[in-house]
């Protein structure tokens, strides 16, 4: 994979790196990281070419941004890519966000003693993006998103992208527009605002394509681009073994056995089933750029030097299954929802494109 190549996002004047690396692994989600190995895994990532991080407030309460403004402080401005988030302030006396817990454990491990507030007012959008400009060093950032706005649709699609919007313009932002683990009420906010560039996450992936319904063919009528985040969808991607995570918490058994009928597969053509999986996006005209998150190892951050052939390979397999035409391929302009490999209802674990939260739980948003 060639981590040189730029994408224009939207219609705007950035281009951005094919290949990112999401880091709420690196604000100790899931397991505590000392500041020491986080700048290891950061410093083999830049070793290994990549120059696009996406962070956020939220991810281990500011840890992750303060690390990627160490890992990016030495490197040419022109030549790095941040994006970060608004929508959440962090205050030492904020309430408890059970959005942030998993059977009373919190996601984000060892943090600093601030929690997440809810803001997507005007002056809150502003304040997120100060604070976020202290944490990182920088005095821009190439795209700002507004993060996770599931309840808060009116907020964020009024005073969040005003705030956003004179950003922009102002310079202080590259490119604006949202983040989201769902992908209708991306497409709500597609229609409602002008904006540049979605981070769709684990929403269009191997296993889950609920994003083709109908936010895809939206961006590509609006020409808003789409980062693809959570391609691995928290794990079982890597290995879809008994204990393996999907949308952040333990998957059932039937997500395990399909993730696993789709590394047969890969296995049948030599492919890496990471590397298919962080392939397999790019392959969409609107995508511009993926996230593969950051291994806990410093000497394995960088991209499989598999995926760049699996792509074809991939894509002669599902045309062998789904039909003697590519009417099933992915890559052809129709973008149909081909159901050779995972079944037929294998995009819709969650028929309203949102994780669907187990009796009496809140929804969890921990990325």
């Amino acid at each position: 994979m060639n981590l040189s190549a730029r994408v224009r996002v939207g219609k705007t004047s950035l281009d951005v790196p094919r290949v990112g690396v999401g880091t709420a692994p690196l604000g100790n989600m899931f397991e505590a990281l000392s500041d020491e190995h986080a700048d290891a895994v950061l410093a083999s990532a830049v070793g290994h070419g990549l120059r696009y991080f996406d962070t956020a407030p939220l991810y281990g309460h500011g840890l992750a941004e303060q690390r990627v403004g160490r890992a990016v402080a030495g490197l040419p401005r022109e030549e790095v890519f941040v994006s970060t988030k608004v929508g959440r302030l962090l205050r030492a006396d904020a309430p408890r966000d059970e959005s942030q817990f998993y059977q009373g454990e919190p996601f984000y491990k060892d943090v600093p003693p601030v929690g997440p507030v809810w803001d997507f007012t005007y002056d809150g959008v502003m304040r997120s993006v100060e604070e976020s400009f202290r944490r990182t060093g920088l005095d821009r950032f190439d795209v700002l998103l507004l993060h996770d706005p599931d309840d808060h649709f009116e907020a964020a699609s009024t005073t969040g992208f005003r705030a956003l919007a004179k950003l922009r313009e102002d310079g202080a932002a590259r490119a604006i527009g949202a983040g989201m683990n769902q992908a209708p009420m991306l497409a709500r906010l597609v229609e409602a605002c002008d904006l540049d560039v979605l981070l769709v996450a684990g929403r269009y992936t191997l296993l889950d394509q609920v994003a083709m319904d109908e936010l895809l063919p939206l961006c590509e009528e609006r020409t808003v681009s789409i980062v693809v985040g959570g391609v691995f969808n928290s794990g079982i991607l890597i290995d879809p073994a008994p204990g393996a995570r999907y949308n952040y918490v333990p998957a059932e058994p039937a997500v395990i056995a399909r993730a696993q009928r789709i590394r047969v597969v890969c296995d049948r053509h030599d492919v890496p089933l990471p590397a298919a999986a962080l392939q397999f996006p790019l392959a969409h005209p609107r995508v511009c750029t993926v996230l593969g998150s950051t291994s806990p190892s410093p000497t394995s951050s960088g991209p499989s030097s598999n995926t760049r052939a699996c792509c074809g390979k991939m894509r002669r397999h599902r045309g062998t299954r789904g039909s003697s035409d590519d009417s099933n391929d992915r890559t052809t302009p129709t973008h149909r929802r081909p159901p050779s490999l995972l079944g037929s209802n294998a995009g819709h674990l969650s028929m309203d494109g949102r994780r669907r939260p187990g009796p009496g739980k809140t929804a969890i948003h921990p990325g």
